[in-house]
Protein backbone atom coordinates (compact mmCIF):
# COMPACT_ATOMS: atom_id res chain seq x y z
CA UNK A 1 0.00 0.00 0.00
CA UNK A 2 0.93 3.78 -0.69
CA UNK A 3 2.08 5.50 2.27
CA UNK A 4 3.07 8.63 3.95
CA UNK A 5 6.79 9.55 1.97
CA UNK A 6 6.28 7.39 -0.99
CA UNK A 7 5.77 9.03 -4.52
CA UNK A 8 2.21 8.55 -5.59
CA UNK A 9 1.96 6.44 -8.00
CA UNK A 10 0.78 8.31 -11.72
CA UNK A 11 -1.83 8.02 -13.36
CA UNK A 12 -3.87 8.90 -16.49
CA UNK A 13 -7.96 8.58 -15.68
CA UNK A 14 -11.36 9.93 -17.39
CA UNK A 15 -12.39 12.72 -15.39
CA UNK A 16 -16.37 13.21 -14.64
CA UNK A 17 -16.80 17.06 -14.61
CA UNK A 18 -19.93 17.59 -16.03
CA UNK A 19 -18.25 16.52 -19.29
CA UNK A 20 -15.84 13.58 -19.48
CA UNK A 21 -12.27 15.32 -19.25
CA UNK A 22 -9.01 13.35 -18.84
CA UNK A 23 -6.54 13.84 -16.43
CA UNK A 24 -3.06 12.89 -15.55
CA UNK A 25 -1.99 13.03 -11.67
CA UNK A 26 1.71 14.03 -12.41
CA UNK A 27 0.36 17.27 -14.72
CA UNK A 28 -2.18 18.29 -11.80
CA UNK A 29 -0.05 18.61 -9.35
CA UNK A 30 1.74 21.70 -10.44
CA UNK A 31 -1.12 24.25 -9.29
CA UNK A 32 -1.10 22.73 -5.82
CA UNK A 33 -1.76 19.31 -3.90
CA UNK A 34 -4.32 17.20 -4.40
CA UNK A 35 -6.26 15.07 -2.39
CA UNK A 36 -7.71 11.62 -3.58
CA UNK A 37 -10.74 10.43 -2.04
CA UNK A 38 -11.34 6.99 -2.71
CA UNK A 39 -14.49 5.28 -2.34
CA UNK A 40 -16.34 2.02 -2.58
CA UNK A 41 -19.31 2.95 -5.01
CA UNK A 42 -21.31 5.63 -6.46
CA UNK A 43 -25.23 6.12 -5.28
CA UNK A 44 -24.36 4.24 -1.63
CA UNK A 45 -25.61 5.39 1.38
CA UNK A 46 -21.82 5.87 3.06
CA UNK A 47 -20.21 7.13 -0.18
CA UNK A 48 -22.84 9.74 -0.84
CA UNK A 49 -22.44 10.86 3.36
CA UNK A 50 -18.48 11.42 2.24
CA UNK A 51 -18.78 13.03 -0.58
CA UNK A 52 -21.08 15.68 0.59
CA UNK A 53 -19.01 16.07 3.52
CA UNK A 54 -16.33 16.67 1.30
CA UNK A 55 -18.79 19.01 -0.73
CA UNK A 56 -19.28 21.26 2.56
CA UNK A 57 -15.54 21.43 3.50
CA UNK A 58 -14.49 22.33 -0.22
CA UNK A 59 -13.88 25.90 0.60
CA UNK A 60 -11.60 25.36 2.96
CA UNK A 61 -9.47 22.75 0.36
CA UNK A 62 -9.36 25.28 -2.56
CA UNK A 63 -8.62 28.62 -0.65
CA UNK A 64 -5.33 27.05 0.17
CA UNK A 65 -4.55 25.87 -3.10
CA UNK A 66 -5.83 22.30 -2.72
CA UNK A 67 -7.73 20.13 -5.53
CA UNK A 68 -10.07 17.46 -4.49
CA UNK A 69 -10.98 14.47 -6.17
CA UNK A 70 -13.68 11.57 -5.49
CA UNK A 71 -12.08 8.26 -7.26
CA UNK A 72 -14.17 4.77 -7.41
CA UNK A 73 -14.33 2.02 -10.39
CA UNK A 74 -17.88 3.33 -11.26
CA UNK A 75 -18.05 4.58 -15.10
CA UNK A 76 -18.12 8.58 -15.95
CA UNK A 77 -21.42 8.68 -16.65
CA UNK A 78 -22.34 7.06 -13.62
CA UNK A 79 -19.76 9.26 -11.85
CA UNK A 80 -21.82 12.34 -13.61
CA UNK A 81 -25.20 11.29 -12.49
CA UNK A 82 -24.03 10.68 -8.96
CA UNK A 83 -22.66 14.29 -9.00
CA UNK A 84 -25.60 15.78 -10.08
CA UNK A 85 -27.60 13.99 -7.91
CA UNK A 86 -25.72 15.29 -5.03
CA UNK A 87 -24.76 18.33 -6.02
CA UNK A 88 -21.18 17.63 -5.61
CA UNK A 89 -18.80 20.67 -7.72
CA UNK A 90 -15.76 18.50 -7.24
CA UNK A 91 -14.27 16.32 -10.23
CA UNK A 92 -14.55 12.15 -9.72
CA UNK A 93 -11.84 10.04 -11.30
CA UNK A 94 -13.46 6.83 -12.95
CA UNK A 95 -11.04 3.78 -12.20
CA UNK A 96 -13.40 1.15 -14.16
CA UNK A 97 -10.21 -0.41 -15.24
CA UNK A 98 -9.03 -0.87 -11.80
CA UNK A 99 -5.31 0.68 -12.70
CA UNK A 100 -5.19 3.18 -10.01
CA UNK A 101 -6.97 1.25 -6.98
CA UNK A 102 -4.52 -1.25 -8.04
CA UNK A 103 -1.45 0.87 -8.29
CA UNK A 104 -2.30 2.68 -4.64
CA UNK A 105 -2.86 -1.13 -3.29
CA UNK A 106 -6.46 -0.24 -1.78
CA UNK A 107 -8.41 -3.07 -3.65
CA UNK A 108 -11.21 -4.93 -1.81
CA UNK A 109 -14.12 -7.74 -2.60
CA UNK A 110 -17.56 -7.35 -1.60
CA UNK A 111 -17.98 -10.79 -1.86
CA UNK A 112 -21.55 -10.74 -0.15
CA UNK A 113 -22.76 -8.67 -3.39
CA UNK A 114 -20.32 -10.74 -5.82
CA UNK A 115 -18.52 -7.58 -6.67
CA UNK A 116 -14.78 -8.11 -6.77
CA UNK A 117 -11.83 -5.60 -6.52
CA UNK A 118 -13.62 -1.55 -5.28
CA UNK A 119 -11.60 0.71 -3.67
CA UNK A 120 -11.62 0.57 -0.07
CA UNK A 121 -11.96 3.99 1.51
CA UNK A 122 -9.26 5.76 1.22
CA UNK A 123 -7.47 9.35 0.90
CA UNK A 124 -4.12 10.74 0.13
CA UNK A 125 -2.96 13.89 -0.42
CA UNK A 126 -0.25 14.47 -2.57
CA UNK A 127 1.99 17.21 -2.53
CA UNK A 128 3.51 18.96 -5.65
CA UNK A 129 6.50 16.73 -5.78
CA UNK A 130 4.12 13.87 -6.03
CA UNK A 131 5.12 12.79 -2.44
CA UNK A 132 2.25 11.48 -0.22
CA UNK A 133 2.26 13.56 3.04
CA UNK A 134 -0.98 12.08 4.02
CA UNK A 135 -2.44 8.17 3.66
CA UNK A 136 -5.84 7.01 5.61
CA UNK A 137 -7.52 3.50 4.01
CA UNK A 138 -10.27 1.57 5.94
CA UNK A 139 -10.19 -2.11 5.61
CA UNK A 140 -14.00 -1.50 6.88
CA UNK A 141 -16.12 0.68 3.78
CA UNK A 142 -18.82 1.95 6.89
CA UNK A 143 -15.69 4.21 8.15
CA UNK A 144 -15.14 7.70 7.08
CA UNK A 145 -12.44 9.79 7.26
CA UNK A 146 -11.47 12.13 9.85
CA UNK A 147 -12.19 15.20 7.68
CA UNK A 148 -10.71 17.63 10.07
CA UNK A 149 -7.11 15.56 9.55
CA UNK A 150 -7.70 15.62 6.29
CA UNK A 151 -8.00 19.07 6.17
CA UNK A 152 -5.30 20.02 8.13
CA UNK A 153 -3.13 17.09 5.86
CA UNK A 154 -3.64 19.04 2.80
CA UNK A 155 -3.95 22.88 3.56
Amino acid sequence: MVSVGDDAPDFTAPVANGDIDEITLSEEIGDGPIVLAFFPGAFTSVCSHELNTFQDRLDELTEAGTTLYGVSIDTPFAQNAFRDELGIEFDLLSDAGREIVDAYDISMDFEALGVPNVAKRAVFVVDENREVTYAWVSDDPGVEPDYDEVIDAAT
